[in-house]
């Protein structure tokens, strides 16, 4: 049975007062997770687009010409300077070639271990970044 209704619509009955705020008690813990959640994975994209930019940096230095493409502390320098946001000391920037005398192809492998902020059930806390591009090398043409 219903408790009869006031002129203005309103129940006159039992007050149902602080449920909204019992509901949202409940439903804190999950949107805060939901959150961090949001937040970590946020951070692998970002971090993984940096990565991808300091490998396609470092092979576009390389494939200037011959002498860029067997740099590989010139082409650690510019792959690093794209990665302003992270750690250098745990950035890894490795480069090689297809050949030491002529090359034509440049590959750049950059790496970066990535921690979450939090711990998920079934996804690994730590992940290694990695991206690698490979460039093809400009032909020396004599002036």
């Amino acid at each position: 049975m219903h408790a009869p209704r006031t002129s203005a619509g309103r129940r006159r009955g039992p007050a149902r007062r602080g449920l909204a705020a019992v509901e949202f008690a409940i439903l804190l813990p999950l949107l805060c997770f939901l959150f961090a959640a949001a937040v970590d994975f946020s951070r692998i994209f970002y971090y993984d687009l940096i990565v991808a930019n300091c490998a396609r940096s470092g092979a576009l230095y390389g494939s200037q010409d011959t002498t860029c493409a067997v740099d590989t502390s010139g082409i650690q320098a510019v792959a690093q300077k794209d990665a302003a946001d992270l750690n250098s000391q745990q950035l890894t920037v490795t480069s090689s070639v297809n050949s030491s005398s002529n090359p034509t192809r440049v590959t750049v492998t950059v790496t970066y271990p990535f921690s979450t902020i939090s711990r998920y059930p079934g996804i690994p806390s730590q992940i290694t970044l990695s991206r690698t591009v490979q460039a093809n090398v400009v032909p020396w043409t004599p002036n």
